[in-house]
């Protein structure tokens, strides 16, 4: 074809300067040199213009602007002065210019369009021909199909012609990913006559994928070095976009899915781990929404990505959560980076992560992970923050917002395996609240209490339930004891003590202690906030801040106070590092008396059970970690005490005795 094309422009450039040539001779001969135009830069330029104009219309079978003989004029002109060798190849390069691969698609599609206009004109002459001996014979093709086969066999099938059409598509489409703005409708019209043809696939699919794979493969490599995560991923984007795109504007529709898996195979697929690796912190570190859904979006769509993202995400929050536990300088604040830290993973799993299932679930068993690393002590911190939140004078928060702190607090409990040792500092903390009247919404109390219960069963709450029966007896007996002008709001250890100058004016020390039984550091607070406070409704002697063994007391007869309703404040001391240690006693007394309990239960239903068997059954039934040797000296305190004994011919072997 291309031949064909070459012989025709010259044949039609050789008829056209004839013609000129002829129409020369006869009318415009100009023999005196004097007559002939000077030439001059512009000229030579100007006259330059005109003929490439002229060949540029003769090669696109356009309309000529300029006379011919004028042209041919100007021709005989340059030469005359010497200028042919500059002429012959600016010539020559218009024509090489001509025959680029943008101008050869342009002619290919006029010639295809023609032979389209030509067929369709053909068929509506022999249209009764092709609706009737035609359609009657099922092995005869119709008139358009033999069109189109006349076009296949004897152009397309060119080898050269082929080769040509395809690798000029394909030079504009890797210009067109470059940037560069193409002729999209040039393009659609080839596509479809190769598709028409039935030569798209093998002849042009094929290549345009090959060359997508090395395009993009080569492009993953070099943006990975280049740019940062957040950049690399709104790339991805962007490049699927376009590819999508240009399935919709000119690639043939069954191209879009192996095209689009090429493309993520290359950005994503090849770059997995490098992506999480390098951004996924960060990402997360700067609450990245936006690049975390379109991460999440872009794995999604490659096999292994969302596997890959999850393993990522799971190992992020045990570090991440792991060092807020496992740092004892950060205990103060341990318990609010916690629930902060939820409060943002739940965050990226809801708007990032499109609520997943699997990546809700790899939260939770991260978080149980790493917050049992440190035993006990994320138990003891999560009890004084509740603590801190239900003592009066906090004023951080209103009912509803207090109500939701304790709903989050909630979650990050489930997540802690020695929940005995936080009921065990909850208990005491609790006592103090209600003791010295410090809670700040009694609501509030038996909210918490009904969670707790909710959550780890009636048994767990029955004590600190009865704390609260007591509270309310000792109410309905303080509200039947009233005083003539002002309304005290005591403790009961504070009431305690005011009720012995009903019988006496002056008391010491001494006879106080006998009389109610108050342990004596719990007396001389109480004391002190009746005598040394400032609503003193006793006085002291001798006179002085502190009170000591030997001090008397006697009522203020003289105590003047502007309310009608008067609280005095309990002195609190603050915890001390004793009874810290005496509550973790308490709550390893406590577990060894439930292990010995569960040794003694199960060994009087089996009877006869080796140790193995044994230890594996206890850690069934116990709900805190114990270690293997205490369970063992458990068991060995149980036979010293005639619960059990050995098997006196293997010694791993125990017997309950009756």
């Amino acid at each position: 074809m291309a031949e064909d094309i070459q012989h025709s422009q010259k044949s039609n450039f050789n008829g056209l300067t004839k013609s000129a040539k002829a129409g020369a001779s006869k009318k415009l001969v100009i023999k005196n040199f004097k007559d002939r135009p000077k030439l001059t830069d512009s000229y030579t330029e100007d006259t330059w213009m005109k003929l490439r104009d002229a060949v540029s219309a003769i090669q696109n079978s356009t309309s000529i602007k300029y006379n011919l003989e004028e042209l041919y004029q100007a021709v005989e002109n340059l030469c005359s002065y010497k200028v042919s060798p500059m002429l012959y190849k600016q010539l020559r390069q218009s024509g090489t210019e001509s025959l680029d691969s943008l101008s050869f698609l342009k002619r290919m599609n006029r010639c295809w369009q023609d032979h389209c206009r030509q067929t369709i004109m053909i068929r509506s002459i022999f249209l009764f021909l092709d609706r009737t001996y035609v359609l009657q014979n099922s092995l005869l093709p119709s008139i358009w199909d033999t069109g189109l086969e006349l076009f296949r066999t004897h152009i397309i099938s060119d080898g050269a012609v082929q080769s040509r059409t395809v690798e000029g598509i394909l030079e504009q489409i890797e210009r067109e990913r470059n940037g560069e703005t193409v002729d999209r409708s040039l393009l659609r019209s080839l596509l479809g006559m190769l598709s028409d043809l039935q030569v798209y696939k093998d002849s042009f699919e094929q290549r345009f994928l090959m060359e997508t794979n090395r395009l993009y493969a080569a492009e993953g490599q070099r943006l990975m070095q280049e740019r940062d995560v957040p950049e690399y991923l709104h790339h991805v984007a962007r490049r699927l976009e376009e590819e999508n795109d240009r399935v919709i504007s000119y690639l043939d529709l069954s191209t879009q899915k192996p095209l689009i898996a090429t493309v993520e195979k290359q950005l994503l697929g090849e770059h997995m781990n490098a992506i999480l690796q390098k951004g996924l912190r960060m990402l997360l570190d700067e609450n990245r929404v936006c690049e975390l859904t379109l991460l999440y979006e872009l794995f999604s769509k490659v096999k292994g990505g969302l596997t890959a993202l999850l393993q990522a995400w799971r190992e992020y929050i045990k570090s991440f959560g792991g060092e807020i536990v496992s740092s004892p300088e950060r205990d103060k604040e341990m318990v609010q980076e916690l629930l902060d830290f939820k409060d943002k993973m739940d965050h990226v799993t809801q708007r990032c992560f499109q609520r997943n299932d699997s990546f809700i679930n790899a939260m939770k068993e991260a978080f149980e992970s790493f917050i049992n690393k440190r035993p006990n002590k994320p138990a003891e911190l999560i009890a004084k923050y509740v603590d801190s939140k239900l003592r009066a004078g906090n004023k951080e928060a209103t009912e509803e917002e207090l109500e939701r702190i304790l709903d989050k607090i909630m979650i990050i409990f489930r997540f802690i395996h020695g929940k005995d040792v936080f009921e065990a500092f909850y208990k005491k903390d609790l006592a103090k609240r209600l003791l010295v009247g410090k809670s700040a919404s009694v609501d509030a109390e038996k909210s918490m209490l009904s969670k707790l219960k909710h959550e780890c069963g009636a048994a767990f709450t029955s004590k600190l339930e009865g704390m609260f029966k007591d509270m309310e007896l000792s109410k309905d007996i303080m509200i039947q004891f009233k005083q003539g002008k002002k309304e005290l709001q005591v403790s009961l250890f504070q009431t305690l003590v005011l009720l012995m100058f009903n019988e006496s004016d002056e008391c010491s020390v001494e006879e106080i202690r006998a009389a109610t039984g108050i342990e004596d550091g719990e007396l001389k607070r109480t004391l002190q906030s009746l005598a040394c406070g400032k609503a003193r409704v006793l006085n002291k002697t001798p006179r002085g801040k502190d009170v000591e063994d030997g001090d008397r007391f006697h009522f203020n007869s003289d105590f003047r106070h502007k309310l009608f309703r008067i609280k005095i404040n309990q002195i609190q001391m603050k915890e001390t590092v004793e009874e810290q240690v005496s509550t973790t006693e308490r709550v390893f007394q406590d577990r060894q008396y439930q292990i010995d309990a569960a040794v003694v239960r199960i060994m009087k239903m089996r009877k006869t059970l080796s140790h193995n068997l044994l230890v594996s059954e206890l850690y069934n039934q116990l709900k805190f970690p114990v270690k293997p040797a205490d369970l063992k000296k458990r068991i060995e305190s149980l036979i010293d005490r005639d619960y059990m004994e050995r098997d006196k011919e293997n010694p791993n072997q125990y017997h309950y005795v009756a």
